[in-house]
């Protein structure tokens, strides 16, 4: 099971961080960029998230889907959302089946 826990303190130190320097603090320097560069770092770890996933080196996927949420994290608390939004989200979905759960979405 995933240490949840450990998210929240990372999700806590992401909120902190909203106001420290932007010169001592990347996550700061990255909230300072604004959304179009957190998007575009969010992105560019999904790329190598899957490149990782092609080479398959598992110790490099798992590196790199880190570098994925961690950035996910920074995006969602620069929109003042958090790990437990999307936790909730998982909740709700839960049980729910892939095809049934994209199709309520459409409407």
């Amino acid at each position: 099971m995933i240490d949840i826990e450990v998210l929240h303190r990372v999700s806590e130190t992401l909120t902190e961080r909203r106001h420290a320097d932007e010169n001592s603090s990347y996550v700061a320097s990255l909230y300072a960029k604004g959304t179009d560069a957190i998007c575009k770092k969010v992105a560019e770890e999904a790329a190598e998230t899957i490149m990782a996933a092609k080479d398959a080196n598992r110790l490099h996927l798992v590196n790199e889907v880190c570098d994925l949420w961690f950035h996910s994290l920074v995006l969602l608390t620069h929109m003042g959302l958090s790990v437990d939004d999307v936790l909730a989200e998982f909740r709700r979905r839960e049980g729910i089946s892939g095809i049934d759960e994209k199709k309520s979405r459409k409407g």
